[in-house]
């Protein structure tokens, strides 16, 4: 996901459906009403990335190129273990000093406030590929990745969104504070701090410290649009081969071990994204694994294997329309044999 500059409200959401239905049925020929103000930022914002990747070969200092590569999986991690897999799909639970954590390193990739991002991110699943979807993969590559940010939101976006609960997210005070001061936050913690530290620290000029954190932020964005885009298209669909959600290991690599798309709009609760446990292409499971073993975060919700048998050897009933843990729609079954590992203690 990734700003959306547009300046009309907006409300959406998230989930998922696998049906028995063509991978990209016939849908109405759509318009798109451009939102120029965006085209123009974010082509001014990737030419200043490509001054960024120059200047990091010839003037830049090289701690301002690890400052970058620092940052990018910092802001990703802020999306992918926060607003995707924490907050969107409430795949595990997190006690406040990891909330905090993950907000701040969301705020850094500034591609909206977790509660819009979760939003957007239940939308597409629960009306993927149809025109509620946000970034709709029936719209092509182009509007897939970027393209969706690029125009104004098809209406049937807001119809659904609006229908969506997000009551959980706002009752997480953290959330709701980053939410209220957005504005201000974001500019600080993901462009004025980055730059800053850089000119302050070592000398570096002005122009060097701007334009590799603009790279950096380029980065973290067109990661997460992989997924929305290449994941959709491009793989192997083993859990569900009737959903276009396809498993990319190149997505993995960039996006934090976000590609395993297809088992992951199988199973969206899962809080690894995928059925194998390796952290080579899935840092963000990783990530979430160390912080369970320290205490912060618990009631990690998993797979078993019977429960994968199941459900390929069912895949194309039509029967799976689910955004998270907790989707009035979940199976009784997923909650009577998914595993749930650091479960958290009760206090008596």
């Amino acid at each position: 996901m990734a700003p959306h500059m547009e300046t009309t409200t907006v409300t959406e959401v998230l989930t998922e459906t696998t049906t028995t239905e063509p991978k990209h049925p016939v849908q109405e020929k759509r318009t798109y009403e451009l939102v120029w103000r965006n085209i123009i930022v974010f082509v001014f914002l990737h030419t200043v990335a490509l001054v960024g990747v120059y200047l990091a070969f010839t003037s830049a200092s090289i701690y301002t190129t690890i400052l970058a590569f620092i940052l990018y999986p910092a802001g990703g991690f802020g999306i992918t273990a926060g607003a995707h897999r924490l907050w969107a799909h409430r795949a595990y639970k997190a006690k406040w000093p990891l909330r905090l954590l993950l907000t701040i390193c969301n705020t850094l990739a500034f591609q909206d406030a977790v509660i819009d991002w979760a939003r957007d991110h239940r939308v597409h699943h629960k009306y993927s590929e149809t025109h509620a979807d946000p970034h709709n993969a029936v719209n092509g590559f182009f509007f897939s990745h970027v393209g969706w940010l690029l125009c104004k939101k098809h209406p049937e976006v807001k119809k659904k969104g609006s229908k969506i609960d997000l009551s959980d997210l706002y009752a997480d005070p953290i959330l709701a504070f980053q939410k209220k001061y957005y504005m201000i936050l974001m500019p600080l913690v993901s462009f004025i701090l980055p730059t800053a530290a850089p000119m302050y620290f070592w000398g570096e000029t002005f122009t060097n410290a701007y334009c590799l954190n603009i790279m950096r932020y380029c980065i973290t964005l067109n990661a997460t649009w992989l997924v929305n885009s290449a994941a959709h298209m491009i793989g192997w669909r083993p859990y569900d081969k009737n959903i276009s959600p396809s498993e990319n290991k190149f997505v993995s690599l960039f996006a934090l071990g976000e590609g395993f798309h297809n088992y992951h709009h199988t199973f969206p609760w899962d809080y690894k994204t995928a059925e194998l446990g390796k952290y080579s292409l899935n840092f963000s499971t990783a990530l979430i694994d160390l912080m369970a073993k320290i205490g912060w975060a618990y009631d990690l919700k998993t797979v078993s294997e019977d429960m994968i048998k199941k459900r390929v050897t069912r895949t194309g009933d039509g029967s799976h329309e689910v955004w998270g843990w907790g989707d009035k729609d979940q199976p009784k079954e997923d909650y009577n044999e998914a595993i749930i590992r650091y479960r958290k203690m009760s206090s008596s």
